[in-house]
């Protein structure tokens, strides 16, 4: 089987991975800088090397590995950013000159692809026209907001993968992703640079406490939600298709309302006899972003289709929370907001 080095391997998507790829029979090397996160996989006997993507000098660390691909998820992102690492340069080093440290170490070592991964967020501008985007409709930067610098230099690392592609002759496959649900880092995040708990965490700990859930701004506004594992099936598609090539989609293609997400959260995890109970407040306003994404040519060239509903996705979520088998991916946020 083919050997595969995962840049990214402690964050949430990372996880989800190595483990699906270990149960394909896929030989691995995790890479993070995560100290917990190397606790974690050298405990449950997984090769593990520590290599910082922004220092070129880390890669000397796997030179005499032999690797056929590389996935790239690592990255630095505003829901990760507290207020002290807000600079704008840690975009650039670790999205731009991270990704091209990676793949000079692909050209170098003659690895014959790369999986890169990223998110949507480069795609704002095209979210206001409430349609499906396409992938060959491109961006639709803003360049404005919390999320702009990362975007840019999201970007920025697209290009570069696509310039080694078509330069050097690496083969690659880009994945486009809308928010990414799961059991792991769904508590707080960081929203410019506090930390705050995710709307999504308060609907599942109201409704497991049968306390009234209220639902905030227009219910009828919806957005595309993918779940970790079918983006991990994604994944494991991409590597048995040796044609895939290009960037692509992976979503639900589905527009799941806010109405939608709230119903279906208390009818998994209302912890009571008693029927669920929601107070709407439309006159306060929700940050909640709309958009959704045209999945066919993730369908039709690799193979792949989501899996999971949003009510499916909820059960599987509930079953890992109970069986805690990536529990340091809680305490790895728990720690990131105590340093933050």
């Amino acid at each position: 089987m083919k050997k595969i080095l995962v840049f990214g391997a402690a964050g949430f998507i990372g996880t989800y991975l190595i483990d699906e790829l270990l149960n394909q029979g896929y030989t691995v090397l995790a890479s993070d800088i995560s100290e917990i996160g190397k606790i974690y996989y050298n405990d449950n006997h997984i090769p593990f090397v520590s290599v910082d993507i922004t220092k070129k000098q880390d890669f000397s660390k796997i030179e005499e590995e032999k690797i056929d691909v590389v996935i790239h998820i690592a990255a630095h992102q505003p829901a990760n950013v507290s207020a002290k690492n807000k600079d704008p340069i840690n975009y650039i080093n670790v999205n731009i000159i991270g990704t091209l440290n990676i793949l000079d170490f692909c050209i170098k070592n003659k690895v014959n692809r790369i999986i890169y991964a990223s998110s949507h967020r480069n795609t704002q501008a095209l979210w206001e026209k409430n349609r499906a985007i396409q992938e060959e409709e491109g961006r639709g930067q803003k360049y404005s907001g919390e999320y702009a610098m990362f975007s840019i230099s999201e970007s920025a690392a697209q290009d570069c993968v696509e310039y080694y592609s078509n330069q050097f002759g690496l083969k690659s496959v880009q994945f486009r992703l809308p928010p990414v649900y799961g059991y792991g880092p769904h508590t707080e995040i960081f929203k410019d640079g506090k930390p705050i708990m995710t709307g999504f965490q308060t609907f599942i700990e109201r409704a497991m406490a049968c306390k009234p859930i209220e639902i905030w701004g227009d219910s009828s506004v919806g957005r595309d939600i993918i779940y970790v594992k079918d983006v991990v099936s994604a994944f494991i598609k991409a590597l048995k298709n040796d044609s895939a090539y290009g960037l692509y989609n992976i979503s639900s293609g589905k527009y799941l309302t806010l109405q939608e997400q709230v119903e279906i959260t208390a009818k998994v995890f209302w912890g009571c006899k008693t029927k669920p109970i929601f107070v709407k407040i439309p006159e306060r306003p929700h940050e909640m972003d709309s958009f959704l994404y045209d999945n066919s040519k993730a369908k039709k060239e690799l193979g792949w289709s989501p899996q999971y509903s949003f009510e499916d996705m909820l059960i599987d979520y509930k079953k890992e929370m109970k069986n805690k088998r990536f529990e340091y991916l809680i305490e790895k946020r728990k720690l990131m907001l105590k340093e933050g």
